[in-house]
């Protein structure tokens, strides 16, 4: 009778160790390449938001005459305020006021400081000033 030799296929501690540290080096390049991109998208995707609510707010005016005070808010912009005989919206597709990527509520103002109304985000702090992630997006710059 003939004996088969078996032989065993796979990896060795040592090669799959090797491949653990290449993967960690890469991690450990790219890692920081995508979180910062990651936070200017952020501001990017606030700028648009802000833009399409002050599209909305001139639609409502051109409605109503006048914008919402700020004891309205941006909620005029999907629920009609008591006070309003020409309202014509909602003027959002959707049926609430979307919050900044950081998942906080947008500011605004009327009359605002640079204009008609000032419409802003704090950025991922909540506090004004800061750079990068942390800046202040607003509708007048």
């Amino acid at each position: 009778m003939k004996q088969q030799k078996r032989t065993q296929t796979g990896f060795t501690l040592l090669e799959l160790l090797v491949v653990l540290g290449i993967i960690a080096m890469l991690a450990g390049i790219v890692g920081p390449q995508v979180m910062k991109h990651m936070g200017t998208s952020k501001t990017k995707a606030a700028k648009v938001q802000i833009e399409d609510l002050a599209a909305s707010l001139d639609m409502y005016k051109l409605d109503v005459g006048r914008y919402p005070t700020t004891e309205q808010g941006l909620d005029a912009l999907v629920e009609k305020p008591a006070d309003v005989n020409r309202w014509n919206g909602p003027y959002l597709r959707k049926a609430k006021i979307p919050l900044d990527p950081w998942q906080q509520a947008y500011h605004y103002v009327t009359p605002g400081e640079h204009g008609a109304f000032d419409l802003y985000s704090l950025g991922n702090d909540e506090r004004e000033g800061g750079e990068g992630e942390a800046q202040d997006i607003n509708n007048w710059e």
